[in-house]
């Protein structure tokens, strides 16, 4: 059985879903106002991942993704840009869907835009107020009112009187108790503005995903997903909000992956250890990336440096040489198989995916060995992740933009096969070197001379 770590219950907990055979997901996506960090990058293939096997095990998945086109860091960048808050918005929405492509990440059922709900924002608000739970302050936001909600802490374990509003919201001497958050922001001149019983304003952030995962898949649901960076506030409100506003148990499992670190130091752009998503393309294969988010257990800290990247590259490169020669054919998992069995008992253990991974490179010394059904149980396998789906040859000759061109690489293979024949060996074992020295390797076999980049 499908065991996930549950943050609200701080344990493993066998997953039931509420509806049997269905899930419905709901995971927090990105702010866009500027391209897509690893950070972001972990979180789309995390939760490409998690709907990959619930998928694969059978379940029928609604996988809502949300997307945050408005809020304050959108407002600030269009006004330096210049530019209106759909045009910047738009672009890079455009660019998020670019590196998630690049990433192997399928797109979700849904991806709702903040500004498309916010009639639905406005309702849940209202809702609020009725239940006693928001108050219009004088300067006409509209404030949730913590400490009449009891639950509030439950998710992040965070005692009310041990929270110090200095630390955690902006002090306003409107609001009724530091701790309280806003819920409709009072509209300020040259900002976006949309009606409300409270005048005109727009919503705070941690309203819309109440919002939209309400509506899009109803009062309560299953999984609920994000960073570890949002467990609180962003999560802890969103339990308030919701269960506020409907008196009902919002979501049953919370899940958070891990913070990403650069050279073992916390991933910030105030310490300028800050890498995009195209930035790291640049250098390594996007299937890479991937693999290497994937090798580490999703709730474990994920740390990036060139050196993990390469070792990365070349365990995947391992696998995709154990694949080169084999041929393939359609395969119906057999979960039965000893090797299969470990492979789902890996993933079903909280979506293990170095265990699994594990499993994926044993299969592999037995296809060095000859064994084509572990070639294709590896492929297959491989396939649930999200890798291992290219031809292996394309896969093991492509390139970053560094060292020399297929169309290179060909010419000396034909200059030293030129050489070999006039039996001018030295040439030969030059050529070959050369071709070391740059990163690619020749690999002489009954066939002829193939090649693949280090």
């Amino acid at each position: 059985m499908l065991r996930i770590y549950n943050s609200l219950a701080r344990d493993k907990q066998d997953f039931v879903p509420i509806r049997p055979g269905e899930v419905r997901m709901y995971v927090c996506g990105m702010t866009v106002y500027d391209y897509c960090h690893l950070g972001h990058a972990r979180v789309m293939v995390v939760f490409d991942l998690v709907q990959r096997w619930l998928r694969a095990s059978g379940y029928r998945v609604t996988y809502v993704r949300n997307i945050t086109d408005i809020d304050d860091k959108i407002i600030k960048r269009a006004l330096e840009n210049r530019e209106t808050i759909a045009d910047l918005t738009g672009r890079f929405i455009r660019e998020m869907d670019q590196d998630a492509d690049a990433l192997g990440v399928e797109r979700p059922d849904h991806e709702p835009r903040a500004t498309d709900f916010v009639a639905q924002m406005v309702e849940m608000i209202a809702l609020l107020e009725k239940n006693g739970l928001a108050y219009q302050a004088a300067g006409g936001d509209v404030n949730f009112a913590v400490r009449k909600f009891p639950g509030y802490g439950k998710l992040s374990g965070k005692s009310l009187d041990d929270l110090r509003a200095g630390e955690r919201v902006e002090v306003d001497a409107a609001k009724q108790d530091p701790l309280d958050f806003v819920l409709w922001k009072h509209s300020k001149p040259e900002e976006p503005k949309w009606p409300s019983p409270w005048g005109e304003g727009r919503p705070g952030w941690h309203i819309e995903c109440s919002a939209m995962g309400c509506t899009l898949l109803g009062r309560q649901f299953d999984i609920h997903g994000g960073g570890q960076d949002l467990q609180f506030p962003h999560h802890e409100n969103e339990i308030a909000q919701s269960e506020g506003a409907y008196r009902t148990p919002f979501v049953n499992y919370w899940m958070h992956n891990g913070f990403v670190r650069i050279d073992n130091t916390k991933m910030s752009k105030s310490l300028g250890n800050f890498f995009t998503v195209r930035e790291i393309l640049k250098v390594f294969d996007a299937e890479v990336v991937r693999f290497f988010i994937l090798r580490a257990h999703y709730r474990s800290p994920l740390n990036y440096s060139d050196a993990h990247m390469e070792d990365a590259k070349a365990a995947l490169t391992r696998l995709y040489t154990a694949l080169r020669n084999c041929p393939f054919e359609e395969y119906k998992i057999d979960w039965s198989d000893s090797h299969a069995k470990r492979f789902k008992d890996a993933m079903d253990d909280d979506f293990n995916t170095s265990e699994a991974v594990a499993e994926l490179q044993r299969l592999a010394n037995l296809a060095f060995a000859g064994d084509v059904r572990a070639a294709v149980q590896l492929k297959t396998l491989g396939g649930i992740l999200g890798i291992l789906q290219r031809d292996p040859q394309a896969f093991l000759q492509a390139g970053t933009g560094s060292g020399p061109s297929d169309r290179e690489i060909q010419e000396k293979i034909e200059a030293r096969l030129a050489a070999r024949k006039s039996k001018n060996y030295a040439d030969a074992d030059r050529i070959r070197k050369e071709l070391e020295a740059a990163g690619v390797i020749l690999e002489d076999g009954p066939a002829g001379t193939t090649w693949r980049r280090a």
